[in-house]
C-alpha cells in the first residue's frame, strides 16, 4: 500500500483555550473518563515528562468505554488509568450531558499524539514508539521527522502480537528505560494497549500513551475520516466502510447499546458504580 503523506492527512483542529479545561473524572457508564481538552492533556502529559513520573494515559471512544462496560476486570484496569480522554464525540456528548462538563470537542487521540510530539520536540523530551509492525514504525519515524524535525526518537519496538513471559516484559522494560525516552506511545489496538499501559505503568517512569490507530494515520497508512465526519460523531461510519470485515461488530453493535445505556444512566434508571469492578488476578502480559 502506498503511504500518504503526513502533510497530506486530514487533521481536525485541537480547541486551545489559555489555561485549559480539566473537570476531573466523570461517571460513564461506570467508567471514569477525564473531563479534559487538548491543553489539559498536553500540559499533563508533558509536565510528569519532564519529571520522569509514571503515568498511563488512552484515549476512549465508545468501542474502548465498551470493553469496560461489559468486561468486570477490564473496568478495573480502565478506572485505574491515570488519564482517560474523551476521544469520541459521543463520549464528548455523554460527559457534557450527564456532567455538564462544557467540553467544546473531543481529544482525538491521533490529533493529541501530534500535539504531544510538537511540545516534547520543542522541550527535548525523546519519544519511544512501541508497538505494531516495523513497516508502520519505520513510516511513522519518517513522518513524524519530517514534520517535526527537532522530535527525538529514542527507540523503537515492534509488537511481538503474542503474550510474552516475564523475562521478556522486563527486556522490554529495561529497552524502553536504556533509550533515555521521556515518553513511550503504544499502539496495539484496543483493548491491548490499555492493558498494556495499566501493566507496565509502575515499571516505567514516563507517561504510557495508548494512542491506536495513531500509528496507521500518522504512518500514511490508514486514511482519516473527514473532519466534517468526527464533529458530527461519525467517524465511525467512515472508518466502518474502510475496513467493514473488521470492524462491523464493533459498530453495528456496541453503538446501539452505548446509547440504550446512555439513556438509563442519563434518566438515572440505571445505576453505574465505577467501583463495581474485578481486580485482574494476573498480568496479561501483551507483546
Amino acid at each position: 500500500m502506498t503511504a500518504i503523506p503526513i502533510d497530506k492527512l486530514q487533521q481536525e483542529t485541537p480547541i486551545v483555550l489559555d489555561k485549559g479545561i480539566d473537570k476531573g473524572k466523570q461517571n460513564v457508564l461506570g467508567i471514569l473518563v477525564d473531563a479534559v481538552d487538548y491543553t489539559a492533556t498536553v500540559s499533563k502529559i508533558i509536565t510528569a515528562a519532564r519529571a520522569r513520573k509514571p503515568m498511563s494515559v488512552s484515549a476512549l471512544a465508545v468501542h474502548g468505554v465498551m470493553t469496560g462496560v461489559l468486561d468486570r476486570t477490564h473496568r478495573y484496569r480502565l478506572n485505574h488509568i491515570d488519564l482517560v480522554l474523551p476521544d469520541g464525540q459521543p463520549v464528548r456528548w455523554a460527559l457534557n450531558l450527564l456532567h455538564n462538563t462544557g467540553l467544546p470537542d473531543r481529544v482525538c487521540g491521533p490529533n493529541a499524539m501530534l500535539a504531544i510530539c510538537e511540545r516534547a520536540a520543542e522541550e527535548g523530551l525523546p519519544i519511544f514508539l512501541y508497538g505494531s509492525k516495523p513497516s508502520v514504525l519505520k513510516d511513522l519515524c519518517r513522518n513524524l521527522r519530517k514534520r517535526f524535525p527537532k522530535l527525538i526518537i529514542a527507540g523503537t519496538m515492534p509488537s511481538k502480537f503474542r503474550q510474552i513471559t516475564p523475562e521478556e516484559k522486563q527486556e522490554i522494560v529495561q529497552q524502553i528505560r536504556s533509550s533515555g525516552a521521556a515518553i513511550t506511545f503504544v499502539g496495539l489496538g484496543c483493548p491491548r494497549q490499555e492493558i498494556w499501559a495499566y501493566e507496565y505503568r509502575d515499571d516505567l517512569p514516563m507517561p504510557l500513551i495508548a494512542v491506536g490507530a495513531a500509528y496507521d494515520f500518522h504512518a500514511g497508512n490508514l486514511a482519516k475520516a473527514p473532519e466534517f465526519l468526527g464533529k458530527m460523531g461519525l467517524e465511525w461510519l467512515f472508518r466502518l466502510a474502510m475496513e467493514p470485515g473488521r470492524l462491523w461488530q464493533r459498530y453495528v453493535l456496541l453503538n446501539p447499546l452505548y446509547i440504550w445505556l446512555f439513556l438509563l444512566q442519563a434518566f438515572k434508571l440505571k445505576r453505574f458504580d465505577p467501583k463495581d469492578a474485578t481486580p485482574p488476578r494476573h498480568e496479561t502480559l501483551y507483546g
